[in-house]
């Protein structure tokens, strides 16, 4: 049986506390942690809310979540992906496997394609043929070119050529997947270093972006990985992706806090259109169940 949510949490400490003593700080930090926060965040976190609630005798459960929206709201990083028009603008996608990267290319093509934006999505993953053959169904579906060379070569290269075919329409976006390097191998990232480099001299001034897709329902499993690939090459924005009710959403505050990394987008299904920019006023609401 899933764990309860945040939000869940909330409600029942508000049911079983005198409000606000010791016991319901102490375990509304648990609750912050057990959903995702990040334990150093928690405490500062319910630290704060405990003396605000003190100074201005706050009680009532309302004013309690309102202060507590208020606080998380602050933590939670967002921006907006605008690529230029008339530019070449390069978006590398960066992740662990399994977290839907492949999936998270297709809908970002799909989304700037609709605003009018000439795009090419680049098959970067070149170590696995099923990655490719999947971006190329993508391709096919959506009527978008994908680049692609053979299996095992240079993914750099790949890029490369995407971002010459690019300049050569005209300007418009590649949205470049990349293989599913894992964190702790240190020759994989060495490896996203070069990739980082081909990416970053093919796009124009100001128009490259390397955008990390993590899993929602992993928590701090996607802190630490956004942390290993920040470090690596630097990390302008993430995609959330598996975005649902099983998932607690803490990780984005934490990412945002530890990191100052920014969400650009929230994905909640498989369709091509569920993807939406993120909102921060509605990620606090749906965390804390308002």
């Amino acid at each position: 049986m899933p764990k309860a949510s945040f939000a869940e949490r909330l409600k029942s400490l508000f049911g079983s506390h005198k409000i606000p003593d010791d016991d319901f700080f102490d375990d509304l930090t648990d609750a912050l942690i057990e959903g995702d926060v990040g334990a150093k965040n928690s405490v500062e976190l319910i630290d704060m809310l405990r003396e605000k609630c003190r100074k201005e005798r706050i009680s009532g459960e309302e004013q309690i979540v309102s202060a507590l929206e208020e606080m998380l709201l602050e933590y939670v990083r967002v921006t907006d992906l605008n690529p230029e028009p008339g530019k070449v603008n390069v978006y590398l996608l960066l992740g662990v496997n399994g977290v839907g990267k492949t999936t998270s290319a297709a809908k970002l093509s799909d989304f700037y394609s609709k605003k009018g934006m000439g795009v090419i999505m680049a098959a970067g993953d070149t170590f696995r043929a099923a990655a490719v053959d999947q971006l190329c169904m993508h391709g096919d579906r959506l009527g978008i070119r994908v680049v692609r060379h053979q299996m095992g070569s240079d993914p750099g290269a790949v890029i490369f050529d995407a971002g010459e075919a690019c300049r050569a329409a005209g300007g418009g976006i590649v949205i470049a997947d990349t293989a599913g390097r894992l964190h702790n191998k240190e020759n994989l990232v060495n490896e996203l270093k070069k990739i980082d480099r081909v990416a970053g001299s093919r796009a124009d001034t100001g128009c490259y972006r390397k955008i990390l897709v993590v899993d929602a329902t992993t928590g701090q499993n996607a802190v630490r990985q956004a942390e290993v690939f920040n470090e690596a090459v630097g990390v302008d924005a993430v995609i959330l992706t598996k975005y649902d009710s099983t998932a607690k959403g803490g990780e984005v505050i934490a990412i945002g806090k530890e990191l100052g990394i920014p969400v650009a987008f929230v994905c909640t299904g498989e369709g091509y259109t569920d993807i939406a920019p993120m909102d921060a006023s509605r990620y606090v609401k749906d965390f804390l169940g308002i």
